[in-house]
């Protein structure tokens, strides 16, 4: 019922836009069979990034006045 609820609205489209339904509904299907597919990984490794990043010292620093309280919504 649904099917042919969506075919009836899908020959509703005009041609030109017929593409773009078809890819959402493509891409669609796919994520659905990947969600059935379990992804297994191993761990990274740590260390990666080591030596590419430098933490600048201001970092450490107090932030300006009502900057905490801006991040925390008051």
């Amino acid at each position: 019922m649904l099917q042919e609820q969506l075919i009836e609205e899908i020959k509703q489209i005009p041609n030109e836009k017929l593409a773009e339904i078809y890819d959402l509904v493509h891409y669609f299907r796919l994520g659905l069979a990947q969600e059935k597919t379990p992804v297994v990984r191993s761990p990274r490794p740590i260390g990666l990034a080591k030596g590419r990043l430098q933490v600048p010292v201001s970092f450490f620093e107090p932030l300006p006045p009502g900057m905490a309280d801006a991040f925390e919504g008051r």
